[in-house]
């Protein structure tokens, strides 16, 4: 089990004001957005752990004109510096979507890096603060980049291995930073790890084949050759599975297309699975290669001097690939309890080992889903980290 970090005690430490040499504004121009960008790869030099975004993946993020979540929502970056060195940044985000949804007055902070300094993380989170407030915000939570739907929760256990794909990482004294700054806990999310090497209880693997006979259910892989049609089957499933979860906002098709449009490129079909019962979609999990390996790998960059350095070392490593993350598995309602979970879980453990990969993540869960935290323990598996949401008022 991983350790937790040591974090500041908020409520005996005194509330730390900014540095007077440490200027906080918002990010203007091309040079402004570079700068953001590349904060962290200076950060988190000497982090064996950390995997470097690819530079052109974070730029085409934060571009209006190619992120869908754009079309309705607004964000404004900020970044910290002391002289002429950038110490931090954060991420102001208004989701009118998640408003609406959840029927709050909550916004979100996110892709928050910052130096060792509280004054430094007081700054950059109050500015991230007011612009909110001045919006109608009454609550602050993240880090999301930029919702639930994407990146998620600040790492507080768990440091010893870098993340899985997709998952975020960060320095084990953030949790101290944020809550020094007045932020507390608002839900704690899980990771699992699960080895192909252990086989599944007996007694859950023979109870899920009599589920599967009974009630005619049947378990297919995504066909790529029908796409499109796959990705719609897909959408209206995960938008059904996670109505009544916490922090959910269903995805625009425009932003659901575009994800399957960014996986497409790495996924191993095998894995993506749609149960169905008397022929009706119901159920469906997305299991991924983790690559993370392979863009550590690349460090960030696809060409070095005009030369595809990066590329090379990211296709190179993709082919030793051994790790997976389980991404999802939704279940429509009226079709839980049924044995469904355990069904795609043993398929995608069975087909997993048959494809040579020793194991993986499982994540994220949110701590309080008992029904799905008992199915993963049934199959077993073990928690491996734990990241949480903070909030605060604006």
């Amino acid at each position: 089990m991983a350790h937790p970090a040591k974090h500041t005690d908020a409520a005996s430490s005194p509330t730390p004001t900014m540095p007077s040499d440490v200027q906080v504004t918002p990010v203007r121009g091309a040079a402004d957005r570079t700068a953001f960008i590349r904060l962290p790869y200076s950060l988190y030099r000497d982090d064996p752990n950390w995997v470097p975004p690819l530079e052109m993946e974070r730029r085409d993020f934060l571009d209006p004109k190619k992120n869908p979540f754009f079309d309705y929502a607004e964000v404004e970056l900020f970044l910290a510096r002391r002289g002429q060195d950038v110490v931090g940044r954060v991420a102001a985000i208004k989701n009118p979507r998640h408003m609406e949804f959840h029927g709050t007055k909550e916004g979100f902070f996110g892709l928050f890096e910052c130096v060792n300094d509280a004054g430094v993380a007081r700054g950059l989170l109050d500015a991230a603060g007011a612009w909110l407030k001045a919006r109608g915000i009454d609550t602050v939570l993240g880090p999301a980049n930029f919702s639930s739907n994407q990146d998620w929760g600040l790492l507080v256990e768990g440091y010893e291995s870098p993340p899985a794909l997709m998952m975020p990482y960060n320095p084990a004294y953030y949790a101290g930073l944020l809550e020094t700054c007045g932020f507390t806990k608002a839900k704690d999310l899980w990771a699992w790890e699960l080895s192909s090497s252990t086989p599944p209880p007996e007694k859950v693997a023979r109870i899920a084949e009599k589920i599967r006979q009974r009630e005619g259910i049947t378990v297919r892989a995504v066909n790529l050759k029908d796409f499109p049609a796959e990705v719609a089957r897909i959408k209206e499933i995960y938008n059904a599975a996670w109505e009544k979860n916490w922090g959910f906002i269903p995805f625009t098709d425009r932003e659901f297309d575009h994800m399957a449009k960014e996986m497409k490129a790495i996924v191993r079909p095998e894995l993506l699975l749609i149960a169905e019962v008397k022929g009706e979609p119901v159920a469906f999990s997305m299991t991924l290669p983790d690559a993370n390996p392979a863009f550590q790998a690349a460090k960030g960059r696809l060409t070095t001097f005009g030369l595809p350095i990066g590329l090379v070392k990211l296709v190179l490593a993709s082919r030793k690939l051994k790790r997976l993350r389980l991404l999802t598995l939704g279940i429509k309602e009226g079709y839980r309890r049924r044995g469904l979970d355990a069904i795609l879980y043993l398929d995608t453990l069975r087909t997993a080992k048959e494809l040579g990969y020793t194991g993986g993540e499982i994540s994220w869960t949110l701590e309080d889903n008992h029904l799905v935290n008992r199915a993963i323990e049934s199959m077993g598996g073990q928690r491996s980290k734990t990241y949480r949401v903070f909030q605060r008022p604006a």
